[in-house]
């Protein structure tokens, strides 16, 4: 059996079209005198029969009687007022008095009425005619109209700042225009019974944000409402976030924009971030406070801040809308799931070792492995006593040569002591170039938001030009010292050099004297060798270095392997020691290396040796004789004697 209001609504068609024959002629008595303005004398009475005729309520066959009563005799009766939308429309009306717009609270405000929306009384379209203001793509202009006016905004109490301005961006507004069905103003508000966002009732109150969006977006609702912020909004919890708190509120864009909160970049701190990086929420509901600081400094998130979009983000790994905590077996974070969830980006992660701690900070004791809590310890120390060492060296060295006067011979080129040969000096020039390529392109990856990284980074999301000039710069710099061991291997007297770079007693005695000179318990200068130990300790730091390096960096390059074939923690303590050594290295340069070649006043401003392979004039003040070479190899096969002449 039909329903009984189906009946109604049957009966009611079946009368409307029984009495348009009947409404179309009085209509036409009536435009008969309305159709000009000389008749009525007022230009906002005319109304025109074609125009008549194309309105929802003209091609309902509804009567000029129907809502002007009173007016079958001429002239009309003044004080007959026309009838209210309500007499056919009752239950939007009351829908409308109750509502943001009627506001029966504040009386005094202006209110829109039915004609606000949908316009003139006599021209009122329908909703799925593209000439109406309530049209879908004619929707957000009519509602413009009072929320685009910051005046009337303010005076209203209007809380939300050209609201309309930023639904036009969005992804629902290109969508409406492309003629496609999404949502429009109406979707989320309502129509008629729009309510402000605090009232419980209201469709874009957080707690029925999730219901709303399920309108259009069903199987993505019903994923949401199983994962942990779904059902914790659903328990009233407040701090949960719901659909609007990720993807916005008017101005929704698509993951692919980056100006949405989801795109990939965005996502860690824009959005994941602005909760699990608040320390009261932490603290509230008892998660991991580390976790969003950890993952900025990871991989994964230096390369996201530098512009990567193809690098793991939060949702990555968590998922998007399916995110359950760790303990649900479902989860893809789940210990049974997470060799699975990494082998997505990383085939055969976690086939030799299960994955340990993720969001890990190397000196936080608590979650990092004790190795890499441990070597980064180290590595501070190294830093500070080393640096601090060579600085103060250097500044003692500086301080006495200040006061020591001295006059730097001048002595032709040619006339200068041979230091470095050829082949000595192409090893260098490799080693020097591809060493600013790796600190650039190195802490560009570690401080993206630098000014002097920001021209390596700038076609990262398409190429990435930092990582290809790093892993080159690192190639160059093996090639060197392959080089440099191919030119030893073959040139005697250059494995002489190398073999005089071994440390000896005698760089204690030096040391020694220069010590005494730096605090004034020597008058002149001690002579130095011509490899002494400032020379020595470099070349060994350097050797040793570039190892550490070398090994390091293939273990972070090829992390494939390392994630299938090593535990987690050592590709841990490889980027540890991967980074303080770059930074040790870096800073042993700039205080060191720098200083004899640039600072020393022996030299300012411009050791050129490493150009010309001839000593500097100034250095050979304080050296003794040059390089001991060894001599050309002696024939020692006895001539064989001339018996016959004998």
């Amino acid at each position: 059996m039909a329903h009984p209001r189906r009946w109604i609504l049957l009966c009611g068609l079946v009368a409307a079209l029984l009495a348009a024959p009947a409404a179309l002629a009085a209509a036409e008595e009536c435009l008969s005198c309305h159709d000009t303005e000389d008749n009525v004398g007022d230009a906002a009475l005319v109304v025109q029969a074609a125009a008549w005729e194309a309105t929802v309520h003209g091609q309902a066959g509804i009567a000029c009687a129907d809502c002007h009563a009173g007016h079958e005799d001429y002239p009309h009766p003044a004080a007959d007022a026309r009838a209210s939308c309500a007499s056919c429309h009752s239950d939007i009306t009351e829908g409308l008095a109750t509502s943001v717009h009627g506001r029966p609270d504040a009386p005094d405000l202006k209110h829109p009425g039915c004609t606000s929306c949908h316009g003139p009384t006599h021209a009122l379209r329908a909703r799925d005619d593209a000439a109406s203001p309530v049209h879908p793509t004619r929707l957000a202009t009519t509602c413009g109209a009072c929320h685009s006016d910051p005046e009337m905004g303010a005076k209203e109490g209007i809380r939300l700042v050209q609201p309309i301005a930023a639904y036009e961006a969005s992804v629902h507004a290109r969508a409406v225009a492309a003629g496609e069905h999404a949502a429009t103003c109406s979707s989320c508000h309502g129509s008629h019974d729009i309510r402000p966002g605090e009232d419980p009732a209201s469709r874009v109150n957080r707690a029925n944000v999730p219901s709303t969006c399920a309108e259009c977006h069903a199987e993505i609702s019903a994923t949401f409402a199983d994962s942990v912020h779904g059902q914790a909004a659903a328990r009233g919890i407040g701090e949960s976030p719901v659909c609007s708190d990720c993807h916005g509120e008017h101005r929704i864009l698509g993951p692919a924009d980056k100006g949405s909160p989801v795109f990939a970049s965005n996502v860690p701190k824009m959005t994941c971030g602005r909760c699990h990086g608040d320390l009261r929420v932490t603290e509230k509901f008892g998660l991991t406070d580390t976790a969003v600081t950890a993952f900025e400094d990871s991989f994964h998130g230096l390369a996201g801040r530098s512009g990567s979009v193809t690098v793991a983000n939060c949702a990555s790994c968590h998922g998007v809308h399916d995110i359950l905590p760790s303990s649900d077996p479902r989860s893809h974070i789940a210990p049974a799931n997470l060799a699975a969830t990494c082998g997505n980006c990383h085939p055969g992660a976690g086939a030799s070792f299960a994955i340990g701690e993720v969001h890990v900070l190397p000196g936080d004791k608590e979650t990092a492995h004790p190795a890499v809590y441990w070597v980064r310890n180290a590595y501070l120390w190294l830093i500070w006593l080393t640096i601090g060492g060579m600085a103060l060296h250097n500044l003692l060295d500086l301080r006495r040569k200040a006061r020591t006067p001295f006059t730097r011979p001048i002595v032709p080129i040619a006339a200068r002591r041979r230091r470095m040969s050829g082949g000595f000096r192409i090893a260098h020039g490799l080693l020097l170039t591809s060493f600013i390529a790796l600190v650039w392109s190195g802490f560009a990856l570690k401080y993206p938001e630098g000014w002097w990284a920001r021209p390596l980074l700038a076609w990262e999301a398409s190429f990435t030009v930092r990582g290809w000039l790093h892993r080159g710069a690192a190639l160059v710099m093996l090639a060197a010292f392959a080089f440099h061991a191919v030119h030893i291997a073959l040139d005697r007297r250059a494995r002489a050099c190398i073999k005089n770079m071994l440390p000896t007693l005698h760089d204690v005695h030096e040391l020694r004297e220069k010590l005494m000179w730096f605090f004034g318990k020597r008058v002149e200068m001690p002579q130095s060798p011509p490899l002494g130990y400032a020379e020595k300790a470099e070349y060994l730091a350097l050797v040793w270095g570039t190892l550490v390096m070398a090994v390091t960096g293939f273990i972070l390059w090829f992390e494939n392997w390392s994630l299938a074939n090593l535990p987690k923690w050592a590709s841990d303590v490889a980027t540890v020691v991967h980074f303080y050594e770059a930074v040790l290295a870096t800073l042993a340069i700039v205080v060191w290396h720098f200083y004899f070649v640039i600072f020393d006043p022996l030299v300012y401003p411009l050791d050129t040796t490493f150009l010309t392979g001839r000593e500097a004039p100034g250095r050979m003040l304080e050296r003794t004789a040059a390089v001991v070479e060894p001599k050309p190899r002696e024939d020692k096969k006895p001539k064989r004697a001339d018996t016959a002449r004998t």
